[in-house]
């Protein structure tokens, strides 16, 4: 069954707000219909109590029916309809005034006659996006369907503006694109977070550099591998609060490799460098605590120094050497952890690929679906 409408959109619906007459709420109507385009259910927006209020003639009764499903509507194409995205560790989110704008955004359309662009504009802009809805209109199987469906949901949660140039790590993919332009520049392959360790998906800028980082070992870390002080080179650092950290310090053994990139979150997520190289050649990487483990991470640090006349030498003479060195990046670069179980590959083609973390089965169970999702898919592409 799908979700529940959100009682919280409801009400902000002041009675007898807007006037539906039979032209606004035949467009209103149409705009609901095509909701299945966008991988959404019809008549989950009160769809038959519509069509039926056409022959009741104006008024309050159906003023606020047709303004409430509206606003559904309109929630849903911007925001998303599934809320509870915690669950699947989704920390990406959107300013409120953008929701708070909603109902003027409406009534502007409504005076205006331009209840269909209104809906329009609510809706993803982007060449991913627009690759999933044309997949769900020639696509016929319900089980390929339904995974266009939630990778189409996805997309409703994230920004309506992506920078331009950014890093993408889409963890189902286990790749780390280098976008500049809006075009992928460099590629890398990436180990990400392990079912039980999943790594949060998130927006979190990339603003420095650790070259021979040393390791603070997080609290459940050191618990789960019954990591100890004095043990394997790690020692204990006090902590100015008290207590003190776990530390591994630089070297080949560390876990962090040779180079750490910074990103600005509260989750102590970052991507590294690792000295276990052969992860690298498994198809299915999903085996860190959270953290980025990045293939040539030298060559991705080479190339984000270079940027806009950073200084490529600082990285090389802190690679020569064996202390703790921290390097400002020229500039700083939005990094989106994502996660698309379909999305456009660096050709342009629209791929399937495997759902580590099992959460489009818990996207199916909110967006609902009639029928079973088929694990382990195996779609090529489909090509735009």
């Amino acid at each position: 069954m799908a979700a529940a409408p959100d009682t919280a959109i409801e009400q902000t619906i002041p009675a007898a707000s807007a006037r539906w007459d039979n032209g606004a709420l035949r467009q209103l109507v149409k705009a609901i219909e095509q909701a299945d385009r966008e991988g959404l259910d019809p008549q989950a927006y009160n769809l038959a109590a519509l069509r039926s209020s056409l022959n009741d003639g104006p008024g309050a009764t159906r003023d606020i029916l047709a303004e409430a499903a509206a606003l559904r509507l309109a929630n849903d194409y911007y925001f998303g309809r599934v809320t509870d995205r915690a669950v699947m560790q989704w920390m990406i989110t959107r300013p409120d005034y953008e929701r708070a704008q909603l109902p003027e955004r409406l009534h502007r359309a409504l005076a205006g006659g331009e209840i269909d662009r209104f809906y329009a504009s609510l809706l993803p802009d982007n060449k991913r996006y627009e690759a999933l809805r044309e997949a769900l209109a020639s696509e016929s199987d319900p089980a390929l369907r339904d995974r266009i469906r939630v990778n189409m949901e996805r997309w409703r949660w994230m920004p309506r503006t992506i920078s331009e140039d950014h890093i993408y790590v889409n963890v189902p993919s286990y790749r780390l694109d280098v976008v500049e332009g809006g075009t992928v520049l460099s590629s890398y392959d990436v180990v990400v977070g392990a079912k039980a360790t999943p790594t949060p998906l998130m927006v979190s800028p990339a603003n420095s550099l650790v070259v021979n980082p040393p390791w603070y070992v997080p609290a459940s870390i050191v618990k789960s591998s019954n990591i100890k002080a004095g043990r394997g080179g790690y020692y204990a650092k006090p902590l100015a609060g008290g207590g003190y950290a776990v530390v591994q310090p630089p070297g080949p053994r560390n876990a962090l490799g040779r180079i750490k990139v910074n990103l600005v979150n509260d989750q102590a997520i970052f991507l590294h460098d690792t000295p276990a190289k052969s992860a690298f050649k498994r198809d299915a990487r999903a085996l860190s605590h959270g953290c980025i483990r990045v293939s040539d991470i030298d060559r991705l640090a080479s190339e984000l120094m270079a940027r806009e006349g950073g200084d490529a030498m600082a990285l090389e003479e802190a690679l020569s050497g064996s202390s703790t060195r921290q390097l400002p990046l020229p500039r700083q670069w939005p990094v989106y952890l994502v996660y698309f179980t379909m999305d456009l590959d660096a050709d342009g083609a629209l791929v399937s690929y495997p759902d580590p973390y099992d959460y489009d089965a818990a996207m199916l169970a909110r967006l609902g679906s009639t029928q079973p999702l088929g694990g382990g898919m195996t779609v090529a592409s489909l090509r735009r």
